[in-house]
């Protein structure tokens, strides 16, 4: 089956987590991916958090897909290299601080007078330009100039991070649709090549609902709110009696009639006042006390159960474990199994989203370091003799 972006060709000279997830996104469905990697090292990634045999398992998920090359940037040599390969592509994505890619010959102009047709894509911390562009910023930063760090946690206490690196990932998504609205542009509309700029802070601020509207209209600065949603209710997530916790969505007006009718609070439901949600908001610490007191009562498996019969929206709160034993992961074919390249088989999130006609594959495993620079080079008309030439001086791994 051809996918949908077979014959798209991206280089990817970002690394860690936001240009390269933005690169994956759009591997998974056809595109194909060469990431330029620094010599004797190569991606930081590739030792980031747990370790089998050297290499990270979440190198295996983030860099399926992908041809590895290593080419030193900070050299001549290598730059135009680069540029060669630049040439020849469709798409650039790098995440380097602001004026880095300047700094070695590769800025949006100078790429774009080479390659009219190359869509790049940029993120980095502050985008590239305003008064902020020359500071370094990873997501927790941009997660925290984005407003999302101060509502995460409980009130009164120090402000939580989520434990996954939302600001990169969202990042990349931001990136990845940018690039697939160019290339609509340039390939559908006879357009040319543009340059994407997506900071990191920028795309986490997209997502924060009311936050601004709110303070510009009202003055009012939302607040921490541990398991509430503030403004909706109820939605929270409310103690069993088992000691574990059940998160209920019962937010919605006919939602919010059914619950009260289960745990025997038509008092409740039958109120005026709580038929909508502005007044349920008002009074959403009554509810939650009224719905922790019910649940209280009961295991989390008996909360479930009650509130499957009724249509609630709820759930129990996942770990890891749990995921893979879930057989509703399976069933959909969102676990995907990989085989490394030194054998071991890793389970990682499959393609997202499904495609009914083009649902995407995961090709090959992710590539050892520089594991394709040879055939990449020999592809751009480089012979034997000085790929070992540029090897011996250290500019090709």
């Amino acid at each position: 089956m051809k996918q949908i972006l077979s014959g798209i060709r991206v280089l990817e000279l970002g690394q860690l987590i936001a240009g390269p997830f933005a690169a994956k996104t759009l591997a998974d469905f056809g595109a194909e991916i060469i990431k330029v990697e620094s010599p004797k090292d190569g991606d930081p990634l590739r030792k980031w958090r747990m370790l089998h045999q050297g290499t990270s398992v979440w190198w295996q998920a983030q860099s399926r897909n992908k041809q590895s090359i290593c080419i030193d940037l900070r050299v001549k040599e290598g730059q135009e290299i680069v540029k060669r390969l630049a040439k020849e592509a469709d798409v650039l994505i790098e995440n380097f601080r602001p004026g880095t890619m300047e700094k070695w010959g590769m800025g949006w102009e100078e790429l774009h007078a080479l390659n009219p047709k190359l869509i790049m894509l940029r993120i980095s911390g502050y985008g590239q330009d305003g008064p902020r562009r020359d500071e370094p910023g990873f997501a927790a930063i941009g997660e925290a100039v984005a407003g999302l760090r101060y509502l995460t946690g409980h009130p009164g206490d120090v402000p939580a991070r989520a434990g996954l690196s939302l600001g990169d990932t969202i990042a990349g998504l931001h990136g990845a649709l940018g690039i697939l609205l160019a290339l609509y542009q340039r390939d559908a509309r006879g357009g040319q090549g543009q340059m994407i700029d997506v900071a990191l802070y920028e795309a986490v601020f997209n997502l924060t609902e009311s936050l601004l509207p709110e303070y510009h209209v009202f003055g009012a600065i939302r607040q921490p709110a541990g398991g509430a949603l503030p403004g909706i209710a109820p939605s929270n997530a409310y103690p069993c009696k088992d000691g574990q916790y059940v998160l209920i969505a019962a937010n919605g007006d006919s939602l919010f009639k059914r619950l009260m009718e289960l745990i025997q609070r038509n008092d409740l439901g039958n109120d005026p006042d709580l038929a909508r949600n502005d007044g349920r908001a008002k009074r959403a610490n009554e509810l939650d006390a009224a719905i922790g007191a019910w649940t209280k009562e009961r295991t989390l498996d008996e909360v479930l159960a009650a509130l499957q019969t009724i249509a609630v929206p709820a759930g129990r709160i996942y770990t890891a474990k749990d995921i893979a034993q879930d057989p509703h992961y399976r069933a959909r074919g969102v676990i995907e199994t990989v085989e490394s390249a030194d054998g071991l088989k890793v389970e990682m999130p499959g393609i997202i989203p499904k495609l009914s006609d083009n649902p995407g594959q995961v090709r090959y495993r992710a590539p050892t370091l520089g594991e394709h620079t040879d055939s990449v080079l020999k592809s751009l008309g480089f012979s034997a003799e000085q790929i070992k030439t540029l090897k011996e001086a250290g500019v090709l791994q």
